[in-house]
């Protein structure tokens, strides 16, 4: 509400924008439409003759007296208590309307005080489902039934503890999150919580039982190493860690503790005797590292284990480091005391490929960040996917093979001294790194092995440096050190201002994941949504757009199926040819990671949570699993109730007594769990709504005002001692704070904050032509109760009696584009500059303001204004997740292009939404004096007939979908201030007609206009509320406004995730008709091998043929080794050996080591035999150290690993690969330059028969 000043005059603008809209009927004209308005227009006449002005011996309306006896039924929240709960019990809450939706709206075809008769904001069509209940379950119709590993966890619980990726072993899950590691057993998911009694920390009551790690630094990356046992993790310090996967489990050291046992576990690194440890105590400690190292300087971005088990690391800067696995396995095997030179050993083993690709200071691959890592173990390569360029390597020669960008075009980059300050700070950092860790494979010079020493002189240099540049600036004006600062703060606006208008197109392309499938495509993923599908060559094969313009953050594949996760939350399933098996919403945050392990993808949300999915989705079993569970609903359901109260106040930029504060939240706050309160016109002045705009625009909000204003309300409300505050929001004049009772604290959380500016109104001009810019919008706060979403929305809607159509479109403008938890309103930048603008023309009489608007226009222009005010307005479309896309499977569509404008509002997305503030609708077809004597006789009722929000409510143009309590309070606006009573109603010139602008809106999860009594609360009916007192505070006298509370009374259903969980593991273990069908899915196609058994001699060549027998189902294989023994005599035992994650040794190729057959089809596999001496070894090709060289003969066995197209258990076969060294010196061929010498019969099979199946083993749900 603006003050009376501001109504004196309209803008142009507005008078333009007004004339647009549909006339306002002249009030003394308007038919009488209704009984009721025909009897109170006989009352008018009566109260004419003889009507007096002193109100002030009329008892203001008592918000306790149309409801004291079912205030009564109710038991407050006592301070003592740490569970507050009520009793609910019978009782009379407010009657209610419901304004859109009933069939008296939707009959109702008369125009609204508006003018307008026709379809409003949001009526008809498309615009009415973003204004309907959401629809909730006790089981998710619209995506398969689910395991919850861990809960969607409260944000503030997981400060310091955010997970941040995951990845699976064949028995464990593990996680990386911001201080450390954790695991959970596959054998123990179903079991329950510690709930909040235990002993874990808040966030994970309801998580299945894990083991957590010693703290270290945040966790970047994962990488199993299922050969040997290990997980390696990457962290923001730059160093890798290592740690066994057969870590002691602390809930079952808990549990022998408890029955006075002793359990035996492995003790400490690499082939270590078991050894006995105290229950008791490993139940308390966490597990700690093994192996580890510094790898960079940098964080460590991504990781990943070559076919030939090296560990490749990639860091900022584009820089890659190779860990030859000869110094792991080294380090390995020595003992903890010996921990600083297990490191040393790795560290100085590094190879930098970054500086081996770099020629007289130009380097041949990005400078970006490496983004993902990704091994082709099917024709032995490497991917290096950094933002928007590709680079491929050779895994064994680590050869730069080819370096492409996201459009496939192969690029000649050259990365130098040319690339400016930041190109020259990455290559000394390069060279830092590479003179601290560099050095080729098997060791380094012992210049190379010294640690990077600091260069001591440039820190001085630095600060002598800055000192000069202090002196300098001293010695300059004051109008030159001004200039200089307002041209830094144009630079940071312009930068701001830029930001979301896609100036840099190939933002837009950025590659966020990177997976290879089956058939050896590699997919990779970027932020426009886009998927790209490429050959092991780099070559763009095709693309898709499954989602348009929702970022895809992360793939995994499971058989001859991908699953992609997108930062909207959803997961598509899709075949490898790209089509759309499945799609469905997984998560209301951003998908960060999938796994695969024991029988589920398992999917991580940046908020935290973690679910399954069966890999057999889309299967009878989804359906069998959510009836069993929706018949199981009591056995998991739980409702709790509190009371919310809901303060707003229009403060007229003044500041009221402390008294005032108590007698307005205070007095009625004593039996509420949750207050919100909404303030507006906090600060009006020009340049106080400048600022706000400037801040708005570089991410900061609020002011000293609304400050204090947070501190008195935490004042009233005992803030400290009994309510906390959890979140505030302010935009110019709004601001909106939430205030929890602290023994409800624990279950309130998710804070998010929003704010949406519906423009500039009203400027009027005076002789210094001063604008007094009144931003109305709205700012809104959001929070999770018992998981539950709350939204609560402060609203300042345009002002005048005529603007009916602007208020309403002011409210679909808020309820359209609210967007919480992002930082501030993308389009405040350009609002931003319009205010600076508006207010530097207005203040041109003063001399610096003169001097401001010559220092812009002469370093940048108007033109540069101007565009990049529109540049910003055309990015005022934000990305909103698409959360209505997720419903159901199936369904082949590759066209599954949503436009940004038909996604979903968030606020439509909530179980309960408020709406409250200043909305300014006024009271029509009536006079100030017949206002006034409706309120002297206390004929609300008559009043409401007038009550433009109720009509337009009614006619379903504004609050779609919503309700408000009866209103049996006068009317809040408009009072002269410090004048008590209701004579203080403005009496002055204007004799402005008394209205309810302050108002309560809100809808909650019942359908169409179903009361409490109702609506039963339930989990299809979760939030149920019921207003139990609606009441202006009368005797406050500070503002031309009048203070307004709206208490509710709130039932919730939630799900007790720890229960369902178990239940949901009983039907699986149970049910006969899933037993079966997971019975059937084990089924694997039979397959045979050629032999069992291969013998090779140098440079030697054998074939493996696999053979699919079965007709049907195609055979997914892949081929790694299990380890490597050396023979030195005939007689010698065999002890294998195995390379990081079962890599082959550097001797031996295997192409194509994965791979799908067809039904009745056959696959030829190449073993070959290949000298591991690299060109710089050979001089005339004569390996320089063939005195030295291994004599013994090595065998390896190869483990060939088969499985069905989605079948959930896999068969093995072992072939058995013996090299036998020749007497015959090894000679190169010179001429040709190639390594690669005479090979034997391409075609010596053994003569063995097609071996059987050896081992199987079960992957079970």
């Amino acid at each position: 509400m603006d003050g009376g000043g501001n109504e004196n005059k309209v803008e142009d603008e507005d008078k333009q924008a007004l004339a647009g809209l549909s006339s306002v009927p002249n009030p003394h004209r308007a038919k009488v439409q209704s009984y009721s308005q025909q009897l109170r227009g006989e009352r008018k006449l009566h109260h004419r003759q003889g009507r007096k002005h002193s109100l002030d011996d009329i008892p203001a309306s008592g918000g306790s007296r149309p409801l004291s006896s079912s205030d009564d039924d109710f038991s407050n929240y006592s301070l003592d208590e740490e569970e507050a709960t009520l009793d609910l019990k019978p009782f009379t809450p407010l009657s209610e309307f419901v304004a859109a939706g009933s069939p008296a709206a939707a009959g109702s075809s008369s125009p609204g005080p508006g003018g307008g008769g026709g379809s409003g904001p949001g009526a008809g069509g498309k615009g009415e489902a973003i204004f309907k209940v959401p629809m909730r379950a006790a089981v998710h119709p619209g995506r398969p039934p689910c395991l919850e590993l861990r809960p969607h966890p409260l944000r503030e619980t997981q400060v310091g503890k955010f997970l941040r990726n995951i990845a699976c072993t064949e028995t464990q899950l593990w996680a990386g999150q911001e201080s450390g590691v954790r695991f959970w057993r596959f054998d123990r998911i179903y079991d329950p919580g510690c709930g909040l009694g235990g002993k874990v920390r808040r966030g994970d009551e309801d998580a299945a039982p894990f083991d957590e790690s010693a703290s270290t630094s945040p966790t970047f990356c994962l990488m199993v190493d299922a050969a040997n046992g290990l997980v390696w993790s990457g962290h923001k310090d730059g160093k890798i860690r290592s740690w066994k996967t057969d870590q002691y489990s602390a809930p079952a050291a808990a549990a022998a503790a408890a029955a006075g046992e002793q359990e035996v576990v492995d003790g400490g690194g690499g082939g270590q005797p078991p050894q006995q440890v105290d229950a008791a105590a490993a139940a308390n400690a966490p597990f700690k590292e093994g192996l580890s190292w510094q790898a960079h300087k940098g964080p460590v971005l991504s990781m990943v284990m070559s076919s030939y088990g090296d560990l490749w690391s990639g860091s900022e800067g584009g820089v890659i480091k190779i860990w030859p696995w000869e110094s792991i396995e080294k380090s390995l095997s020595l003992k903890s005391e010996e921990k600083r030179m297990a490191a040393l050993l790795v560290e100085r083993s590094a190879i930098d490929l970054r500086s081996q690709v770099t020629v007289n200071g130009n380097c041949s691959i990005s400078s970006s960040d490496v983004k993902c890592l990704l091994s082709d173990n099917i024709r032995a390569k490497l991917w290096c996917a950094q933002s928007l360029t590709f680079s491929i390597w050779d895994a064994r020669t680590k050869e730069l093979l080819r370096v492409f960008n996201i459009d496939g075009q192969t690029e000649n980059r050259v990365d130098g001294s040319g690339g400016g300050e930041k190109g020259q700070q990455q290559q000394q950092q390069q060279q830092q790194e590479s003179s601290g860790h560099g050095g080729e494979e098997g060791g380094a010079t012992p210049q190379e092995a010294l640690p990077a020493v600091p260069e001591k002189p440039e820190k001085p240099a630095k600060e002598g440096k800055g000192k000069s540049g202090n002196k300098k600036e001293k010695g300059q004006g004051f109008l030159q050190r001004s200039r200089n600062a307002i041209m830094g703060a144009a630079d940071a606006v312009r930068r701001v201002a830029t930001r979301g208008t896609n100036v840099f197109v190939d933002d837009s392309k950025k590659t966020e994941a990177i997976v290879m499938t089956a058939d050896g495509m590699v997919w990779s993923g970027c932020t426009n949504g886009l998927i790209i599908q490429w050959d092991g060559n780099g070559n763009r094969v095709q693309d898709f757009n499954l989602l348009n313009g929702t970022a895809v953050q992360c793939f995994c594949t499971y058989g001859t199926r991908i699953y992609v996760g997108y930062v909207s939350g959803i997961i598509q399933m899709l075949d490898l040819e790209g089509h759309l098996l499945q799609m469905w919403v997984a998560h209301s945050n951003p998908v960060l990671k999938l796994a695969v392990g024991k029988g589920y993808v398992y999917s991580l949300a940046s908020h935290g949570g973690i679910r399954g999915w069966n890999t057999l989705s889309p299967s009878p079993i989804d359906q069998i699993l959510r009836s069993e569970l929706a018949g199981k609903e009591l056995t998991y359901t739980r409702k709790d109730q509190f009371r919310v109260l809901i303060g707003t106040w229009n403060v007229g930029q003044g500041r009221p007594s402390q008294e005032a504060m108590m007698a307005w939240l205070g007095s009625t706050a004593s039996d509420v769990g949750i207050v919100v309160v909404g303030l507006q016109e906090v600060d009006m002045g020009a340049g106080f709504l400048a600022m706000s705009a400037a801040k708005e625009t570089v991410g900061l909000e609020g002011s000293a005002i609304g400050q204090w204003w947070l501190d008195n309300i935490g004042k009233a409300l005992g803030e400290g001692s009994v309510f906390e505050r959890m979140g505030s929001r302010q935009l110019a004049g709004l601001l909106v704070s939430l205030w929890v009772r602290k023994n409800m604290r624990q279950h309130v959380g998710d804070v998010d904050a929003g704010a949406v500016p519906c423009g500039f109104g009203r400027a009027i001009g005076n002789k210094f032509m001063m604008v007094n810019c009144v931003v109305q919008g709205g700012v809104g706060l959001r929070i999770r109760v018992r998981d539950r979403i709350m939204c609560f929305v402060n609203c300042h809607l345009a002002a005048h009696l005529e603007a009916v159509n602007r208020r309403n479109a002011d409210f679909d403008h808020i309820y359209r584009n609210m967007v919480f938890g992002k930082p501030t309103i993308p389009n405040a930048a350009a609002g931003m500059l319009l205010t600076i603008l508006r207010f530097l023309f207005c203040c041109c009489s003063l001399a610096f303001s003169t001097y401001l608007i010559w220092i812009l226009y002469y370093t940048y222009g108007v033109p540069f204004i101007l565009s990049v005010a529109a540049g910003v307005s055309s990015s005022s479309h934000t990305l909103k997740s698409d959360k209505n896309s997720g419903g159901g499977g199936g369904g082949g569509n590759n066209n599954n292009n949503g436009s940004s404008e038909d996604t979903k509002p968030e606020l439509s997305d909530a179980d309960m939404v408020v709406f409250f503030g200043d909305f300014n609708y006024r009271l029509f077809g009536i006079s100030y004096d017949e206002a006034r004597d409706f309120v002297s006789q206390r004929c609300f009722d008559w009043l409401r007939e007038r009550d433009q929000l109720r009509a337009e409510m009614k006619a379903g143009r504004v609050f779609q979908g919503m309700h408000e309590a009866n209103i049996t309070f006068p009317p809040t606006y408009k009072f002269e201030r410090n004048v008590p009573g209701l004579g203080g109603y403005d009496s002055g010139e204007k004799k402005r007609i008394p209205a309810w602008c302050d108002r309560v809106i809100f809808r909650d999860t019942r359908p169409g206009s179903a009361t409490p009594s109702q609506c039963e609360c339930s989990l299809e009916c979760p939030v149920v509320s019921a207003v139990i007192q609606y009441e202006a505070v009368m005797e406050v006298t500070e503002s031309d406004h009048k203070p307004v509370r709206c208490k509710f009374h709130i039932q919730v259903a939630h799900t007790d995730r720890s229960v369902r969980r178990q239940e949901f593991g009983e039907i699986l273990k149970t049910n006969e008709k899933i037993q079966s069908l997971l019975e059937e899915s084990r089924v694997v196609p039979e397959t045979a091998i050629s032999t069992n058994s291969i013998a090779l001699q140098n440079q030697d060549t054998a074939i493996l043929r696999i053979a699919n027998k079965s007709a049907a189902d195609k055979v997914v294989f892949r081929i790694y080794c299990e380890g490597q023994a050396n023979f030195k005599d005939e007689g010698d035992e065999a002890e294998y050996h195995a390379r990081g994650n079962h890599g082959f040794p550097r001797w031996l190729e295997v192409t194509p080591a994965a791979g799908i057959i067809k039904p009745d089809n056959s696959m030829e596999v190449s073993v070959h035999h290949e000298e591991f001496h690299t060109l710089e070894d050979l001089v005339d090709g004569i390996p320089q150290n063939w005195w030295c060289e291994d004599t013994r003969d090595k065998e390896v066995i190869l483990v060939v690993v088969v499985q069905g197209s989605s079948s959930t258990e896999v068969t093995t076969h072992r072939v058995h690969v013996r090299h036998c060294l020749s007497a015959n010196t090894l000679r190169a061929d010179s001429k040709s330059g190639s390594r690669r010498g005479q090979k034997s019969d391409p075609r010596q099979q053994s003569g063995a028969s097609a071996a059987t199946n050896d081992s199987r083993s079960s992957q079970k749900p």
